[in-house]
């Protein structure tokens, strides 16, 4: 009797672990809505491969079979839009280039909502140059200087480091459409970009480049932003960017939970930079990461679910 009594006592406690561990919404037995694979673009920054991780994770959790795919920013348009990649998360919509916005205004690509990242893009360049440049951040002192950022390759113009070519050309643009007196490099990936400004620090060697925010790097190095004016700013869509979120028009109805999941995804900088810092500074594995995130995070995430299964 004693040991039926505790068996019994056992599968109640089981279940109701188990009752607590489901995603919780009453359509939860009609998840997943086909066995074929979700397929979510990973792009060429570790903060969008964070956003996509963690979308892709949940939705595992759910009972998706997610694939990761490789792609870069103007390729995954194409996939978004024939069904070869069911969504596509965290686009700047100020590197979307022609084609993106073409496609989402042909309805051949969907925009589920804003990431919710509080994002910011400009020239950045370490702070102790502004020993050497006196009125840094101001745009004429900075002009003044360009002579200061010269290689032996660009003299006498300065060298300015762009993204790399995949990421688009508008700080380019600017300079060569305003004969600025510097030469544009555009640095092979951000790993490139990150360990020129790593080096230049540690050479204490000046260096003007593009960069964004949310980014691990900028918590461990002083910088500041060159004081771009309002009206190259806005011609050359330097302004306080927006990341968005896109999808295969057809994911709303072949996975239509799916779908709200990832239209309730937010990702903020508090989430997204201590666990880039984890991938790019520490050398973490980015899934090993994000799935412990989830762990420990799930009240966030299961909100989403919860918004899913509605």
């Amino acid at each position: 009797m004693f040991d039926l009594a505790r068996r019994a006592s056992l599968f109640a406690a089981t279940a109701f672990a188990l009752a607590l561990a489901a995603p919780q919404g009453p359509a939860l037995a009609d998840v997943p809505e086909s066995s074929d694979p979700i397929k979510l673009a990973v792009l060429e920054w570790t903060g969008q491969h964070i956003t996509t991780y963690i979308a892709g994770q949940v939705l595992e959790r759910m009972g998706y079979t997610v694939e990761y795919v490789t792609a870069g920013s103007f390729p995954s348009a194409n996939g978004t839009a024939d069904g070869d990649l069911s969504a596509t998360l965290e686009l700047w919509n100020n590197n979307l280039g022609d084609y993106w916005p073409q496609l989402l205004a042909e309805g051949k690509a969907e925009d589920i909502g804003d990431v919710g990242l509080d994002a910011r893009e400009g020239w950045i360049y370490p702070k102790y140059v502004e020993a050497s440049c006196p009125g840094l951040p101001a745009w004429d002192a900075f002009l003044g200087c360009a002579e200061l950022f010269a290689t032996p390759e660009t003299l006498p113009n300065g060298r300015f480091l762009e993204y790399p070519a995949d990421w688009g050309d508008r700080a380019t643009r600017l300079i060569v459409e305003n004969s600025l007196a510097f030469e544009s490099v555009p640095a092979g990936s951000e790993g490139a970009l990150i360990a020129e400004l790593k080096s230049a620090i540690e050479k204490q060697q000046p260096l003007v480049m593009m960069f964004w925010a949310p980014h691990w790097v900028l918590s461990t190095v002083e910088y500041g932003w060159v004081d771009i004016p309002a009206d190259l700013v806005e011609k050359y869509s330097m302004n306080k960017p927006h990341t968005i979120k896109t999808a295969w028009p057809g994911l709303k109805d072949k996975w239509p939970a799916a779908y709200k999941l990832l239209k309730a995804l937010k990702i903020t900088n508090e989430i997204q930079q201590p666990l880039m810092d984890l991938v790019d500074n520490q050398g973490q594995d980015v899934r090993e990461v994000t799935a412990k995130w989830l762990d420990e995070n799930e009240a966030v995430w299961r909100a989403w679910v919860d918004q899913a299964m509605m």
